[in-house]
């Protein structure tokens, strides 16, 4: 195998390479291990820390079919009975975590079904495990419920069954808007479908549509890209999140790369995808939305991301499914990432841990910094008042070349990224990061 194929992407790569780009939490996942794993026996037998928001995300990792750019967990052709095994699965785990003093009487204030597919489960199964879920914790407080969605798993029946459970934000991948391109990339829904489904959603009275771009997917183009953005612009949801494509080593992207010898990905460079969102943002600025992280633009400036923006400021999230991520008492810990694992240790009456970590408490301030700092503005006085760090003292050379750059200015009062440093800002976030974390596999 090339040396090269499994190098981590570096702030100096504008060629797509394997590895991981996007920056999700810190310290880097590559550094959660098994042998932690009692750290977050010990976090969960603690009561919370006074007023700590608790979330709860629930991992559906059901596809009709596996994109090839995707590396989450995911099982495509499964059947009704693997279903609900993996269901009472999640409903015994949550069981579990509701006996844990961690709880402490809190109720979740955010709720997340992601995916997989959440919208791949029928309308009863989705009506058992709600039901199941919430009679163990009630979610009756939660101030955002968000549902992910695949557009061809839709139809009118199911999306008002999924505004009454009290979804407030429905977020469909749409990705792209050409069927060529869409086939191409191993999408399972058709670009008929999208619209369909938006009408319908929008016939529910959501609160808040989302839908999620790819910028750089496998054979797109400057044309394509500039269609996209027009047609997005024409339905004109509540919230538009854009990506800019990645090629993690468990895709099936890579798997052909490492077949082939290759070591850049067949994707646009990390500098057509900069412009290419930048573009984006831009043309959505002139037709009214705003531009509130480096992902992400909104039609009403006051619009919340509850999950995103609780889980940055350090919340609880109880995290339910195979593989997936928690962070509870200032531990982080993952489940088991294979599912007859994961559902082994629950007929054991065991909770699924599989690996952990407990961050000091710099790094519990540096993850804080690095998520906000995805959001375009960090407050000083945030990390003075809860950290009793002055930010610009504790990383006067980082700062000092954001600026010299022209990524960064400041007024005293908040750290500001330029649009230039917004549309990087995961390759910059690396400069924050401790000796021991730099030039690390990040997952």
């Amino acid at each position: 195998m090339s040396t090269a194929i499994v190098e981590e992407q570096t702030p100096q790569d504008e060629k797509t390479k394997a590895g991981n780009y996007f920056i999700s939490n810190y310290p880097p996942y590559s550094f959660w291990k098994k042998e932690f794993v009692p750290e977050a026996a010990a976090a969960l037998a603690r009561p919370p820390q006074p007023e700590t928001p608790l979330g709860l995300y629930l991992h559906i990792p059901f596809c009709r079919k596996r994109c090839h750019f995707c590396y989450f967990r995911v099982y495509t052709g499964v059947n009704a009975k693997q279903v609900r095994a993996y269901i009472d699965g999640a409903v015994k785990e949550l069981s579990l975590y509701a006996k844990q003093p961690v709880i402490g009487g809190r109720k979740p204030t955010f709720v997340y079904f992601g995916g997989g597919t959440p919208s791949f489960l029928s309308t009863s199964q989705l009506k058992y495990i709600t039901d199941e879920l919430k009679a163990v914790l009630p979610w009756d407080e939660a101030e955002e419920i968000t549902f992910e969605c695949e557009p061809g798993t839709l139809n009118e029946k199911k999306l008002k069954f999924i505004r009454d459970l009290g979804v407030t934000r429905l977020s469909l991948g749409v990705e792209n808007y050409d069927a060529d391109i869409l086939e191409f990339n191993g999408r399972a829904h058709r670009a008929e479908e999208i619209h369909q489904a938006y009408a319908w959603a929008k016939a529910c009275e959501f609160p808040q549509i989302n839908i999620d771009l790819i910028a750089g997917m496998l054979n797109e183009t400057p044309e394509n890209w500039q269609l996209c953005i027009e047609r997005a612009i024409d339905m004109a949801p509540d919230s538009i999140t854009i990506y800019q494509m990645e090629i993690p080593y468990n895709t099936t992207i890579y798997e052909r790369m490492k077949a082939a010898g290759e070591i850049t990905a067949p994707v646009a460079d990390w500098q057509t995808k900069r412009e290419w969102v930048k573009s984006a943002f831009a043309q959505l600025e002139v037709n009214g939305y705003t531009i509130t992280s480096a992902t992400t633009a909104v039609r009403d400036p006051s619009t919340k991301f509850v999950y995103r923006d609780r889980l940055w400021q350090g919340a609880d999230l109880m995290s339910l499914g195979v593989a997936s991520f928690s962070h509870v008492n200032g531990v982080h810990y993952q489940n088991e990432h294979h599912l007859e694992g994961y559902l082994e240790s629950l007929d054991r009456d065991e909770l699924p841990i599989h690996r952990a970590l407990t961050p000091t408490r710099e790094e519990l301030m540096i993850r804080e910094l690095i998520l906000q700092f995805k959001l375009g503005a960090v407050s000083l006085d945030y990390f003075r008042d809860k950290f009793e760090v002055d930010i610009e003292q504790r990383f006067p050379d980082q700062l000092a070349a954001l600026t010299d750059r022209g990524f960064l200015s400041t007024n005293g009062r908040e750290l500001n990224l330029s649009r230039d440093g917004l549309m990087q800002v995961d390759w910059l976030l690396h400069d924050f990061f401790l000796d021991q974390h730099r030039n690390q596999r990040y997952a």
